[in-house]
């Protein structure tokens, strides 16, 4: 039997194989539920999660000096891409064709990394935010996220801008990654995503960018 939750909708475990389908009055979504445990023939799976979040857990329980009033603000920034919309301004700034072509390209890949996280990643996969008790207090953000944990946005956003600035200028993309970098780390040590959501974000942003280098290469005179 499917459960029965408000204005209609129903949820209904599909084959065994930990997806659960969205049955509303007008939609059918198939989601996939990376919270359940599955049976044996899915050992693998169920360890790799296992192991994702003792590694969230070693993340919490280490003190990093100097990151706890650091790292926080950096996640912060980078809501709603802002942080990357002012890095695109600085770099464009310089007014050289690279540099404007690499703040150009970042702010692209961005903006398809960011579309299809909202469009698809967000609505594929299921999966709560990790638990926040093993975070210290100072880490937590002051406003949790409430959307699904998988896979990062913030992550798909810092990597896609990183990696697009970096395929049109080594310069700036040396310059840009470190930050990137801080920002993906910054939502694991948070608690806001478990380590894996923050990997297969930056993977969807390297890859959004690559779309939009071969998009722009295929037009360029």
């Amino acid at each position: 039997m499917g459960r029965v939750g408000a204005a209609g909708t129903r949820k209904r475990r599909i084959g065994g194989y930990g997806e659960l389908m969205t049955v509303t009055p007008d939609t059918v979504t198939p989601d996939i539920d990376l919270t359940a445990r599955l049976p044996n023939h899915h050992a693998l799976r169920n360890r790799l999660l296992a192991a994702d979040s003792r590694l969230f857990e070693a993340v919490a329980a280490r003190h990093w000096p100097g990151c706890d009033p650091l790292l926080p603000r950096l996640s912060r920034s980078a809501n709603h891409g802002l942080l990357w919309f002012a890095t695109a301004a600085a770099v464009a700034a310089s007014r050289t064709p690279h540099a404007r072509r690499a703040a150009a390209s970042g702010l692209a890949s961005l903006t398809l990394a960011s579309a299809t996280i909202n469009t698809v990643g967000k609505r594929s996969v299921r999966r709560p935010r990790p638990p926040l008790t093993p975070v210290p207090l100072t880490r937590r953000l002051k406003r949790q996220p409430i959307t699904t944990s998988f896979p990062s946005g913030h992550s798909a956003s810092a990597a896609a801008f990183a990696t697009g600035v970096a395929l049109e200028s080594r310069g700036w993309g040396a310059a840009v990654v470190p930050l990137a970098s801080a920002v993906a780390l910054s939502r694991v040590y948070t608690g806001a995503h478990f380590p894996s959501d923050v990997l297969a974000g930056a993977a969807l942003g390297t890859a959004a960018a690559y779309a939009v280098r071969g998009l722009l290469t295929r037009h360029r005179p």
